[in-house]
C-alpha cells in the first residue's frame, strides 16, 4: 500500500524526444539543469526495434551548452555500456552521481540498416526545496 507522496518530490523532464533512428549516427539530447537537485536518473525507452545497437552517452559540463567527451565511470551508476538497447520493447536507466551543474543523454547508434525508435527521460530528485514544482 502507498502511504507517501513521491509525485511531489521529483522532477521528470524529457531528456531526448522519441526519435526514429534509422543510420548509424549521435542523437543529442537535451541539456538538463540539475541544479537543486541531489540525485539524477536517466531512463531510455525504446518502441519497435528491427536492427543496430544504441548506446547511451552521458555528457556534463559546469557551463550551459559546453560538452564534451563522457562522463567519466565513476561518476555513473550503471555503465553506459550496461544500458545498451539490444531488444524492442526495453527500458534502461543510468545514473549520474558527478558534481556539474549540467549534464546532457544522447544516443549513439551502430550497426543500423532500417533501426529502431527511442527516446529518454531523466528523473531530478532529492530536491533541496519541497515541493517540487
Amino acid at each position: 500500500m502507498a502511504s507517501r507522496d513521491l509525485k511531489n518530490d521529483i522532477k521528470i523532464l524529457n531528456a531526448l524526444n522519441i526519435a526514429s533512428i534509422s543510420t548509424n549516427t549521435t542523437t543529442a539530447g537535451v541539456e538538463i539543469d540539475t541544479q537543486g537537485y541531489e540525485s539524477v536518473t536517466f531512463e531510455v525507452i525504446t518502441g519497435a526495434r528491427t536492427d543496430g545497437t544504441v548506446t547511451p552517452l552521458i555528457q556534463e559540463s559546469d557551463t550551459s551548452g559546453s560538452y564534451s567527451g563522457s562522463v567519466d565511470d565513476d561518476d555513473l551508476v550503471g555503465l553506459e555500456a550496461d544500458a545498451a538497447i539490444l531488444t524492442a520493447q526495453s527500458r534502461s536507466r543510468i545514473g549520474y552521481i558527478g558534481t556539474k551543474r549540467y549534464v546532457k543523454l544522447s544516443l549513439v547508434s551502430t550497426s543500423v540498416t532500417t533501426g529502431l525508435t527511442a527516446g529518454a527521460s531523466v528523473i531530478l530528485g532529492d530536491a533541496k526545496h519541497l515541493p517540487v514544482a
